[in-house]
């Protein structure tokens, strides 16, 4: 289970798609606990991961900063998939997804993948290869804010 840990530690690296911008990108990956409380009901916690097994629920942060001299206009964050991770959604709901490397983008609803047989079928969350934002408005100088999405071990 190290070797899962390291694998997705590395794969947390999001990739900015804009070099003009001068945005700093963070990364961060917790696993989401069920922790009794005190009154002995449930409660969700997120905890930065020691071990990871599968079904281990997982929440990545990717954190932004302009840290430029002007607003940062189409800036758009891209974020591979741990391939021991299969996508549970975005916080916002606002990510596109690519199914097939990064090649074309969309909803997960809208996307097809072709399966066993060549049959073509509906993408599902298990196919996800990377996730993308793509910030609507400039950033103005020295905001920041945080992205999210979900994941399951597999």
């Amino acid at each position: 289970m190290t070797k899962l840990l390291i694998a997705l530690v590395a794969l947390l690296a999001p990739v900015a798609a804009h070099a003009a911008n001068d945005v700093a990108l963070t990364s961060e990956v917790f696993v989401e606990k069920a922790v009794p409380d005190a009154a002995g009901r449930t409660r969700l916690v997120l905890e930065p991961p020691k071990v990871v097994v599968p079904g281990d629920r997982l929440v990545f942060v990717l954190g932004y900063k302009n840290l430029g001299r002007a607003p940062a206009a189409d800036f758009v964050v891209t974020n591979p998939m741990p391939s021991a991770v299969a996508y549970q959604g975005a916080a916002d709901g606002a990510a596109m997804v690519s199914v097939d490397g990064g090649r074309s983008w969309g909803a997960l609803p809208a996307l097809k993948v072709r399966g066993e047989g060549g049959v073509v079928r509906a993408a599902r969350p298990e196919d996800v290869t990377h996730v993308r934002w793509a910030m609507k408005m400039p950033i103005p100088v020295g905001a920041a804010g945080k992205l999210s999405f979900r994941g399951v071990v597999r």
